[in-house]
């Protein structure tokens, strides 16, 4: 059964960057990643439209292990927040995410994320630093 997990986003009236954090937080514990990996989030910048503004995080994810404790490489998910101007503030936030090295926009809402992605973006990483 694979079935869209989300979670309830904050209204725009009651945003703050760390409850935005809070709740990237909230979201990535209900994918379903091997406990091997590890994360951390950092807020980026605020950006203000001419509809919205957007709040940009970063989740950066590592795999370190007994023998390499200190991993060859990461892997980053994108996060953007976005406070419509035009919609009530009442209503919830706007949240999407792109992973590292790709353009396309996944909405939490519609997608279900896959550990796979993490890999592949760390594998491909480690074979461009092991070309001659």
């Amino acid at each position: 059964r694979n079935q869209m997990k989300n979670i309830e986003w904050v209204t725009g009236n009651n945003f703050t960057v760390e409850r935005g954090q809070q709740q990237i937080e909230e979201l990535i514990s209900t994918w379903e990643v091997h406990e091997s990996w590890l994360h951390w989030t950092e807020f980026l910048q605020e950006e203000e439209l001419k509809d919205s503004t957007r709040y940009h995080y970063r989740v950066c994810w590592s795999m370190p292990t007994r023998r390499k404790p200190i991993p060859r490489a990461t892997a980053s998910i994108y996060f953007v927040i976005e406070i419509s101007k035009i919609k009530p503030a009442t209503l919830p936030v706007e949240v999407f995410f792109t992973l590292e090295s790709s353009r396309l926009i996944h909405r939490p809402e519609q997608c279900q994320f896959n550990e796979k992605w993490l890999k592949d973006i760390i594998e491909n990483k480690i074979i461009l630093m092991e070309r001659p």
